[in-house]
């Protein structure tokens, strides 16, 4: 796709991260800059020091999938969910694998989706697996990041899934190619903000257009962009504003198939069993005609219980056939950071971690982060301390997502770093 671009005159910039959105005297959106590269951990140059740039135009789009930062920042600025009275986006965390199985065990084109069990029936989630050419199957779960336990852990809960029935004799024999994570929004129509700003617009997963009962958001995604691009360029050659996308987007089948799929979400915030009968019956009886549309509960940061409330989950050990430990799956992401560079995982705070997370929530960062990346560990004094692993980082976004006090802030690594996925 990235060839396609460039030969009709489309310039990418891999290896560069936009770090910040600037901005005119009047608080309009002019472009972005990129981060500093070659910069150490003590905040000196190094030699091979190079300054940010600034890519200014007159119409920027912003899309960076789940969680964007920038995008987080555009709309937190311009108050953009309370412009259209939309809720919070609510998430939910998939990890995903990818093997190589025997040709005798190999169907492709089959579909497996499963809902409910390793999770407990107060945890929305589900996995999923697809054959896809030369013996690759890709399997994966995904939890939703408003569960309630602070014991529970998405990186072992996959684990256990492998070890299914319905799923252990597809893998056997077969070796894992490829191990990755990523969140995705869940908010579905309630959660949609208004997507245009002084400037520019949002799109894709930024804004987040995925339909969760298809676990699908690439073609809306892609729809979202095409959009936006018609809306930008009679913006340049018409005289018309950006908000014809917001216009055009609700008059767009993505509009009328998020309407349709709004209350399945929501419907799980009551548990697994009513859940899939509220949905079922608007899904198969009401065809998305709900008379109502359902809210979501808590966002997922508040959604997280006090350990005391409950009982620590003991998982089986990883039997290095079937379930692996995290330092062997981190192996598989082909994950890499400059090591010599500022921790892009910062802490507004930090005292949270020992005085809040970990004597009230049991240090839960250690748990729903799907690489490893936060510990707690003694310090020469004895004393347990918070170590961040920002080497490790997935670029998931969970821990932006989960912390219990929002206290970890996901910022942009030099740019180049992070998982390098071939086969995902």
């Amino acid at each position: 796709m990235g060839a396609k671009a460039e030969e009709l005159g489309v310039e990418i910039y891999p290896g560069f991260a936009a770090s910040e959105i600037l901005y005119d005297a009047n608080d309009f959106v002019v472009g972005i800059g990129t981060n500093d590269m070659g910069i150490a951990k003590d905040g000196s140059k190094k030699e091979n020091f190079q300054r940010g740039v600034e890519l200014k135009g007159r119409i920027t789009l912003l899309s960076e999938g789940c969680r964007g930062s920038l995008s987080e920042k555009i709309i937190k600025k311009y108050k953009l969910r309370e412009k259209e009275q939309s809720q919070h986006q609510t998430y939910a965390l998939g990890i995903k694998e990818v093997w190589e199985i025997d040709e005798g065990k190999h169907k492709p084109g089959f579909v497996l989706h499963t809902m409910g069990w390793p999770l407990d029936r107060k945890t929305y989630g589900g996995s999923f697996m697809y054959h896809m050419n030369d013996r690759q199957v890709s399997i994966g779960l995904v939890v939703a990041l408003n569960y309630h336990n602070p014991f529970l852990n998405p990186y072992e809960e996959f684990q256990k899934l492998k070890h299914h029935p319905a799923i252990k004799p597809m893998l056997e024999g077969g070796t894992v190619l490829q191990y990755g994570a990523r969140t995705l929004n869940e908010g579905g129509f309630q959660s949609i903000p208004y997507p245009v700003f002084p400037g520019g617009a949002i799109i894709g997963c930024s804004a987040g257009f995925l339909n969760v009962p298809k676990i699908k958001g690439t073609h809306t995604a892609m729809k979202s962009g095409m959009l936006a691009a018609e809306a930008a360029f009679n913006v340049l050659h018409e005289g018309l504003n950006m908000e014809t996308y917001w216009d055009n987007l609700k008059n767009s089948w993505i509009w009328k198939e998020l309407y349709e799929a709004r209350n399945y979400r929501p419907a799980f915030e009551y548990g697994l069993v009513p859940g899939l009968a509220i949905s079922a019956i608007e899904h198969y009886i009401l065809k998305g005609k709900f008379p109502f549309t359902l809210k979501h509960g808590k966002p997922d940061h508040e959604a997280t219980n006090v350990a005391e409330l409950h009982q620590q989950i003991h998982y089986p050990k990883p039997d290095g056939v079937l379930s692996f430990d995290v330092p062997t799956s981190l192996h598989r992401s082909n994950t890499n950071h400059e090591h010599d560079q500022p921790a892009h995982l910062r802490l507004r705070d930090p005292k949270i971690p020992e005085l809040v997370n970990l004597p009230e929530y049991a240090g839960p960062e250690s748990r729903y982060c799907p690489a490893r990346v936060y510990e707690y560990n003694p310090d020469e004094n004895g004393q347990v301390k918070l170590q961040i692993n920002a080497q490790n980082c997935l670029h998931c976004k969970a821990c932006d997502i989960k912390d219990p006090k929002q206290n970890i802030e996901w910022t942009v690594p030099e740019g180049g770093g992070g998982p390098g996925y071939s086969v995902m």
